[in-house]
């Protein structure tokens, strides 16, 4: 049973031409007045996906929905306030009634890192990590790859085509579920990947195939792609940051900051943005933004990603 609980377990060929494959039936329909379900197919079910969302969700939690529909499969949409753990249910019990009310997936995003793992080891059907604590987030590190993959012309989804390019991901590395995920997946299409912090919110350890620096200017020289994190406002209360003004003179994404990249640099942001804080508003509403065009590459990833897990002969191998 193909669950996807990490990004490393996204056959990364395979994946970006489904998702190409998606955004073009999304074209066809919107150009015909269609939507995704009006078109042949290439995999159909009937049945139910839980969508337990057991935090706050706009982008995530709206594309999978979307994706559930456009697959022609009803989203079944659980948030911690309604679901039976505010009765002290655990979240093994929870999985395990949906299973046997026949849910044919399960799509997770929990505060707990690890409970993507948990919830698959009782689980019957397939489980997609839709982002568990501080751990991983996959199908955001899949449609940021896409996005990049689609920027720089689309070229061989199984070459290392990343190779000889710089990427700087800067934030709060050390609790970001998205650079973990970013990483894996960056560095298997063979980029450079540098991460990006103040001291006390980069990881203790090392991460393999990462450059760690507190230094942005290091960071950011001759970088290719910069993709900037949103400050999570609780580390300030943590006492891991002195204050979001701090924060924003050190590390704040901006035009002169981004004068030592290289001219062509673009830039991300996996959102919600905290505007002029970590991504100043000329940058992030800039040509070299890629932000939008992330969004929008939402729904087809996500539409790729519950096919694959839920595909009766799953493709395997990875790059």
């Amino acid at each position: 049973m193909p669950h996807l609980l990490s990004a490393s377990d996204l056959p990364l060929p395979q994946m970006l031409l489904r998702i190409r494959a998606w955004e073009e039936k999304r074209a066809r329909g919107r150009d015909s007045r269609q939507g995704l379900l009006e078109q042949a197919l290439p995999f159909r079910a009937e049945g139910s996906v839980a969508l337990l969302f057991y935090e706050p969700s706009t982008r995530t939690r709206a594309a999978f929905e979307q994706a559930v529909v456009a697959l022609g499969l009803h989203p079944l949409v659980i948030t911690a306030e309604s679901a039976s753990v505010q009765k002290g249910e655990t979240l093994a019990d929870t999985v395990r009634t949906l299973c046997a009310q026949g849910v044919v997936g399960v799509v997770l995003r929990h505060p707990e890192a690890g409970a993507a793992h948990a919830a698959a080891r009782v689980s019957s059907v397939p489980v997609l990590n839709a982002g568990d604590g501080a751990h991983e987030h996959p199908t955001q590190a899949m449609l940021d790859l896409y996005t990049l993959w689609v920027h720089f012309g689309m070229p061989d989804p199984a070459s290392h085509w990343l190779a000889g390019r710089k990427v700087a991901i800067v934030g709060d590395i050390a609790h970001s579920r998205v650079a973990r995920s970013n990483l894996i997946l960056l560095t298997r299409v063979g980029a450079e990947v540098w991460l990006c912090a103040p001291p006390n919110l980069l990881p203790a350890a090392t991460l393999p195939g990462a450059t760690l620096t507190p230094c942005l200017q290091e960071a950011l020289q001759n970088a290719d792609v910069v993709m900037a994190l949103r400050l999570q406002r609780e580390r300030m209360e943590q006492g891991l940051l002195p204050s979001l003004n701090a924060y924003r003179r050190d590390y704040q994404i901006n035009a002169q900051r981004l004068a030592c990249a290289r001219p062509d640099c673009v830039v991300m942001h996996p959102g919600p943005l905290n505007r002029g804080v970590e991504i100043s508003d000329e940058v992030a509403d800039s040509a070299r933004s890629l932000i939008l065009k992330q969004v929008h590459a939402g729904l087809a990833t996500r539409c790729a990603c519950l096919e694959y897990a839920l595909s009766p002969h799953p493709e395997s191998g990875a790059v």
